[in-house]
């Protein structure tokens, strides 16, 4: 970003201390959140008091080490209610979760990943399996691959290249053919399914939703469980109604 006369690079130091909370949850303590954000101790002190005072940043138990701020939720009150496919969506989701008494999600697509934007969950789920704000790689999870199977088999190929292949489950599939093959399996059946790739003993559906240009903008996923479903049932009950929902929210203006 050097060459970038515009790049305000104090603002990056600062967003990169609330960064380094995604790689280690919890209280971080300066020295922490310094080695984490790659800042040396005296500009993280600078920045982590600002943040502190602003409300991006509280302190820790008992006075102690940084945790983040309840004023982050607020931009991301800001973010969901600023999104037209979010409003859309809410009610189809619930619809949706409703009829196939599973869990079901809307996530964005945002390149080589995704993020999950509503979550309507089972009682069965894991506690960070069911928050929004999660984001995955976009080549592990149904909803990923189902909107790169939208995508020019070129524009797929310069994602991966610059993707972290990484595993998040002893299942993910890393090989990078392997991928491809199931991207392209999504293009010729309109969904994807993927097994244990982000939680063991799941099984889960994704539907890309597509824009008016009919690029890829977010996915609808349903997700079940491999102990009640065998993963060819679980397709051919939930797919027709995870297209359907996800063809109900396409053609809209993709924001």
């Amino acid at each position: 970003m050097a060459e970038d006369r515009l790049f305000v690079q104090s603002l990056q130091k600062g967003l990169a201390l609330l960064e380094a909370f995604s790689r280690q949850p919890g209280e971080l303590s300066l020295n922490e959140l310094a080695a984490i954000s790659g800042i040396d101790r005296s500009s993280a002190q600078r920045m982590a008091h600002t943040l502190l005072k602003l409300g991006y940043l509280e302190r820790g138990h008992n006075g102690r080490g940084y945790t983040p701020g309840r004023k982050i939720l607020d931009r991301s009150f800001d973010f969901l209610r600023s999104r037209p496919l979010v409003e859309r969506a809410t009610p189809v989701v619930i619809d949706l979760q409703r009829s196939t008494g599973e869990r079901v999600d809307l996530s964005l697509f945002d390149g080589t990943s995704i993020v999950y934007a509503l979550r309507r969950q089972t009682k069965r789920e894991t506690f960070f399996a069911t928050l929004v704000g999660r984001r995955l790689p976009s080549f592990s999870a149904a909803g990923g691959r189902a909107c790169l199977a939208h995508l020019p088999r070129d524009e797929v190929a310069a994602l991966l290249d610059r993707a972290e292949l990484r595993p998040v489950t002893p299942k993910t599939l890393l090989d990078p053919d392997a991928i491809l093959a199931r991207i392209e399996l999504a293009r010729r059946e309109g969904y994807c399914l993927a097994q244990e790739e982000m939680l063991i003993g799941e099984v889960v559906i994704g539907a890309a939703i597509l824009d008016q240009q009919g690029r890829p903008v977010g996915a609808i996923h349903v997700a079940g469980s491999l102990a009640e479903w065998p993963a060819a049932r679980f397709a051919a009950r939930f797919a027709p109604l995870a297209l359907e929902a996800a063809r109900a929210l396409s053609g809209g203006s993709g924001r």
